[in-house]
């Protein structure tokens, strides 16, 4: 009973942002997103001289990749773990050098182009290194091997990052892109996994409804399909063969449209928390049928048909998970406020507006990359103006955490 007590306390001591991951990653990364929008946008309406690391169109997509979504990934894998294994996650110090290792990265990406490109890479592959360790040790303390397989996901967005980084440094922009396009489909893995694990289950236990038993060929097929995309997009979606992309990329499309609609998203209309989740994970579908239109010819914007993940999918899934995971770990009733809806709804159009207008209308294309920044800064603005302070606070229950 004392020891118990003694952890309560310790815990307690703990400034709340240091309680769990998903409390500075959550932050930081929504709050570096809407900074990193809001520049971009004023760069891409009015350029001017910017020289940031590698460049401004690199360091636009490397940021929102390794800046933004890992940060959530990082804050979420590590918050969960906890939960999964019952070993108590990173918190306090550790948690802050974790935190502080990204945010170097940021700060270096952004104003360090005068220093050596390997001292930026070195110090930018901290943090995913750190966040593997840290998921790895309560996994293989309780023997938890189900789960270990996000350590292997961790390190491989740690080595994206440095291929990246190096096409950068040795002056070879393909590897710089290509590495790019494999993180996308390495986030639309990560979100095929987790999306199968929690969305049919949230459903089921909020409304009542029949979970469906999941069919092993078709998740087994969703997933290496996904694993395909990545490799073939780190080899370079320009260099393969458009009958063999447009194959791939229509396997991922049907069976991860197939999972979708037996998840239940015909009864999740009447809770935000519910409806945001389903319509995001659509988006990664969607994607893999743009690309395989891009493969075949019939539609000429490669980044217009990325945008579908990296905005609908990355961006939408991201702020329905934290949304919900935010409320529930401070101890608050699963109830999103009510502006959350128009939240969820600005960062969807937002995708529709990214992928439409560049991909088809090409003379309207400037408008509507402006108008998709403006929905984006729209639907995290709403979420840091309400969630901000749960993050910083303490546990409305009282609860450490």
């Amino acid at each position: 009973m004392s020891t118990n007590i003694d952890k309560r306390s310790a815990a307690l001591a703990i400034t709340p942002i240091l309680r769990l991951a998903f409390r500075p990653l959550f932050l930081g990364g929504t709050f570096f997103s809407v900074i990193a929008i809001s520049w971009w946008l004023y760069y891409w309406l009015k350029p001017f001289d910017w020289s940031p690391h590698g460049g401004p169109v690199w360091w636009h997509a490397h940021e929102m990749l390794f800046g933004f979504g890992a940060a959530i990934v990082g804050g979420f894998l590590l918050t969960a773990v906890a939960n999964w294994t019952g070993v108590i996650g990173i918190r306090g110090k550790p948690l802050a050098v974790l935190a502080l290792s990204w945010l170097l990265g940021r700060v270096l990406l952004a104003f360090g182009s005068g220093l050596p490109g390997w001292l930026i890479m070195t110090v930018d592959v901290i943090y995913p290194v750190l966040a593997a360790i840290a998921m790895a040790y309560p996994v293989i303390k309780v023997k938890q091997w189900r789960n270990l397989m996000f350590v292997p996901i961790l390190l491989v967005l740690a080595l994206l990052n440095m291929a990246s980084h190096w096409g950068v440094i040795s002056d070879q922009p393909q590897l710089a892109i290509q590495s790019l396009h494999g993180t996308i489909m390495l986030f639309a893995l990560i979100i095929a996994i987790i999306g199968g694990r929690v969305v049919a289950s949230f459903t089921s236990n909020a409304t009542g409804c029949k979970r469906a038993v999941p069919i092993r060929w078709l998740e087994t097929a969703s997933i290496v399909s996904i694993i395909v995309m990545l490799l073939m997009a780190f080899y370079g979606f320009t260099s393969i063969p458009w009958l063999l992309l447009t194959l791939v990329a229509s396997v991922a499309a049907i069976a991860n449209g197939w999972r979708f609609l037996r998840w239940g998203y015909q009864y999740s209309w009447s809770d935000p928390l519910l409806w945001s989740l389903h319509l995001a994970y659509a988006f990664i579908p969607l994607g893999f049928i743009a690309l395989a239109l891009y493969g075949a010819g019939l539609m000429d914007n490669l980044s217009a048909a990325l945008h579908c993940i990296t905005v609908g999918a990355i961006g939408g899934m991201i702020l329905a998970m934290i949304s919900r995971v935010t409320l529930g770990h401070t101890g608050r009733p699963l109830t999103p406020p009510k502006l959350m809806s128009l939240a969820y709804a600005l960062i969807l159009i937002s995708a529709i507006v990214r992928v439409i207008l560049p991909g088809w209308l090409p003379d309207l294309a400037q408008l509507g990359i402006a108008l998709a920044g403006v929905l984006w800064l729209g639907a995290y603005g709403i979420f840091l103006f309400f969630y901000a302070p749960m993050l910083v606070t303490t546990r409305a229950d009282g609860n450490p955490g």
